[in-house]
């Protein structure tokens, strides 16, 4: 008798079941419903957004999806998170979701919201997915909602997501502009529930922070200091929320001075300032986005102060001009206007005038923020960049310096200094709320403050 030929490629890492184990496994199980009670966070506003899409396209069958799962290495996926529009939508945010669908199908004079969803596998003889199918089975991944479950839930009407293939055309979030634009204008006013949790998420953000200084002794006799800052705060994210709502920013040093440092693979010097930028995502995906600058001595030597001060200068100016019916741009230019004065008093520029303080700036000071940390961007320009600011938008005001260590244009003093410094906020009736507050921002109450955690005593927070 020949011999089987050994399979080309390793497959699955799992023994084969046989008759035996399959019939066993089929039977046994007792039933694991969901209360009955429970519903998505939300749940009283969901409606009235759908409805709100719902108006922007009468007549036209509107298809929002979850999202699918990409693999991270081999037959490993990145953990999964709904796209943020589907959340908005559906009050659907758990890593039970790739794959589901929300259809707006037209009826009479408005839509039926629809989800396409994969239910649960029966745990039933000829159906082995729930123990052998390492991606969907719950024996792998987790219990997610059957139908009527997810309808409870949802209050949306659902059904198997097979079924979407026989759906017919219709506008697609996900390669739809016009589509995409209208879900992100909609979403650029926050309603009260939103605001509750970005305060949430900003709340846990600041101990977040805190958790940060409380490790800075361990962090500075480490090897990758960053790094082990980055996973101090990590922590704090996944205990508290989702995680984190963007990679964390731990800059130390001239590492401040690129913009997106996330490598996180730096030493930290006592002598040095550390940028950190981070935010919780809550468990509803709503993000913070703050950033604080700090001396990693607990001092603020001189030529940190000075630069640390002109930040902080441009950015009380920036946080001044919001208010309702100013343009969106109006807080950059003025934080901008102190930025391009100072440069100038400092020598490095010859005259405020023109654009090149830019050289040291780079970026815009801030952006909207809610489900996605640089929230809305599928607006359209005239309703967002170019638009004027409302009250219940949520933004970040976020001017820095950014002092290249190979830059010759500046005093020796000052080269490879970054800061940043960034808070979250709401626009309302009259001007702005912040919802950072509990950070300390002043020279004065960040010692006060990092030196009160170090100490192991209670900080004050100015």
């Amino acid at each position: 008798m020949a011999e089987r030929p050994a399979p080309l490629n390793t497959g699955s890492h799992d023994l084969p079941v046989g008759p035996e184990l399959a019939a066993f496994m089929s039977g046994g199980w007792a039933p694991t419903p969901l209360p009955g009670d429970i519903r998505v966070p939300g749940f009283e506003v969901m409606g009235t957004r759908r409805a709100r899409l719902s108006a922007r396209f009468p007549g036209e069958r509107l298809i929002v999806p979850a999202g699918g799962l990409r693999v991270r290495s081999n037959d490993c996926d990145h953990r999964f998170r709904p796209h943020s529009a589907y959340a908005w939508l559906t009050g659907l945010t758990g890593e039970d979701q790739p794959g589901h669908v929300l259809v707006l199908e037209p009826s009479g004079s408005g839509h039926e919201a629809v989800l396409y969803v994969r239910p649960r596998s029966p745990r039933a003889e000829g159906d082995d997915a729930f123990y052998r199918d390492r991606r969907y089975g719950e024996f792998w991944v987790g219990r997610r909602p059957d139908l009527a479950e997810t309808e409870r839930l949802t209050g949306i009407r659902c059904t198997h997501l097979d079924g979407q293939a026989s759906l017919p055309p219709g506008r697609n979030a996900a390669d739809d502009p016009e589509l995409a634009s209208a879900l992100g204008e909609l979403r650029l006013i926050k309603d009260a529930w939103e605001v509750a949790q970005l305060q949430l998420a900003v709340d846990h953000t600041a101990a977040g922070f805190e958790d940060v200084v409380r490790a800075l002794p361990r962090a500075l006799a480490h090897p990758r200091g960053e790094r082990l800052l980055e996973g101090v705060f990590g922590t704090r994210a996944r205990a508290e929320g989702n995680g984190t709502g963007y990679e964390t920013i731990a800059a130390s040093g001239a590492h401040a001075c690129v913009l997106h440092w996330i490598r996180n693979d730096g030493r930290l010097d006592p002598r040095e300032l550390l940028l950190f930028d981070a935010g919780v995502e809550t468990d509803t995906l709503y993000t913070a986005d703050i950033t604080r600058t700090l001396p990693l001595s607990g001092r603020f030597s001189p030529a940190q102060r000075q630069v640390y001060e002109l930040v902080l200068a441009a950015q009380d100016a920036g946080i001044a001009a919001l208010r309702p019916g100013a343009a969106f741009r109006d807080f950059h230019r003025a934080a901008m206007a102190v930025i391009a004065e100072g440069l100038a008093e400092w020598g490095v520029l010859k005259s405020a005038s023109g654009e090149l303080h830019r050289r040291y700036t780079l970026c815009g000071s801030g952006h909207m923020l809610g489900l996605d940390v640089h929230d809305c961007a599928q607006a359209r320009a005239g309703t967002y960049l170019d638009g004027v600011l409302e009250a219940g938008q949520v933004l970040t005001v976020e001017p820095g310096l950014y002092l290249q260590p190979d830059d010759e244009t500046l005093p020796p003093e000052l080269r490879g200094v970054g800061v940043r410094i960034e808070d979250d906020l709401v626009i309302t009736q009259n001007g702005a709320r912040l919802l950072s507050g509990a950070l300390p921002r002043s020279v004065a109450a960040v010692e006060e403050w990092m030196g009160g955690l170090l100490q192991g005593g209670s900080p004050g927070a100015g």
